[in-house]
C-alpha cells in the first residue's frame, strides 16, 4: 500500500478526534502539515502531501481551490455524461504550467494538480540539477482517449478513457536541448540519471508512473496517472 493510502487510512481512523482537537485549539499544526487544511501546491512536500492528494480525488471544491494556488493555466470544462466509462468529471483543458505543452490537454482536476506539483517539485529541481538548467517545454502523446487498457477490444477502461492520465515523451531544457524518453532512457550516463530521477519523482505525485522499465508499450513515454492502480516503475 502505498504511504499516501496508509496516511489516508490513518486520517479516516483518527479523524474525529483530531478534528475535534483541532476545533477546541488543543492541537495547533501548521498548515502545511494540517491534514484538514487546504493543499498549497506551491509549497514544499510532506508526509502529508499524498494524504492530501488522495482527498482531492473527492472533494471536487477542495481541487479546485488547490488548483488555483498553483502556476498552471488551464480553462475549466462543462461535465460530459456519456456512459461507457468515459464521462469527464470535473475536468480542465491546461494550457501551461510552469512550462510549456506542444500542445494542450484535458486532465482530471486530481491529474492537473498532481501535474503542477510534479513539475515544481520534482521536475524543475533534477534538471536544475543535473543539467544546471530548467524545463521550459513539456512534450506529451496525449490524455484523453476513450479506450481500454492498451486499446484492448475487451478488458477495463484505461485511465486515459476520463482524462486521468497523461503520456510524457519528451523535455525541453532552457537552453533548447531536448531530452526525449525514446532515445534518453539508454543514452548516456546524464540522461539516464536525469529521467530516473523525474520518473522516480513523478511516483510522489501521481499513482501510477509506468516508464521504459514497465514494459515495451512504454518505451517512449511516461504514464502519468491518478487511478486506484499503484505502480512504480
Amino acid at each position: 500500500m502505498k504511504p499516501g493510502r496508509i496516511l489516508a487510512l490513518l486520517f479516516l481512523l483518527t479523524a474525529g478526534g483530531l478534528a475535534a482537537a483541532l476545533a477546541l485549539g488543543l492541537v495547533r499544526v501548521p498548515p502545511a502539515w494540517d491534514p484538514f487544511a487546504p493543499l498549497d501546491v506551491k509549497a514544499p512536500p510532506n508526509l502529508v502531501t499524498g494524504l492530501k492528494l488522495w482527498r482531492l480525488e473527492h472533494d471536487g471544491g477542495a481541487c479546485f481551490a488547490a488548483l488555483e494556488s498553483s502556476e498552471m493555466d488551464y480553462r475549466r470544462l462543462p461535465d460530459r455524461r456519456v456512459g461507457d466509462g468515459c464521462d469527464l468529471i470535473d475536468t480542465v483543458r491546461v494550457q501551461e504550467a510552469g512550462v510549456s505543452f506542444n500542445r494542450s490537454f484535458v486532465a482530471t482536476c486530481p491529474l492537473a494538480v498532481s501535474f503542477a506539483m510534479f513539475a515544481r517539485h520534482a521536475l524543475q529541481p533534477a534538471a536544475e540539477r543535473h543539467f544546471g538548467r530548467g524545463v521550459t517545454r513539456v512534450e506529451h502523446l496525449g490524455s484523453f482517449a476513450c479506450r481500454n487498457v492498451y486499446g484492448r477490444e475487451r478488458g477495463r477502461r484505461s485511465q486515459h478513457a476520463t482524462a486521468n492520465a497523461l503520456d510524457v515523451s519528451a523535455f525541453i531544457l532552457s537552453d533548447g536541448r531536448r531530452i526525449a524518453v525514446v532515445s534518453g532512457w539508454s543514452g548516456g550516463t546524464a540522461l539516464q540519471t536525469f529521467l530516473r530521477n523525474v520518473r522516480d519523482g513523478a511516483c510522489r505525485f501521481f499513482d501510477a508512473v509506468l516508464s521504459p522499465d514497465y514494459n515495451a508499450a512504454h518505451r517512449d513515454h511516461f504514464h502519468l496517472d491518478r487511478g486506484s492502480f499503484r505502480a512504480c516503475r
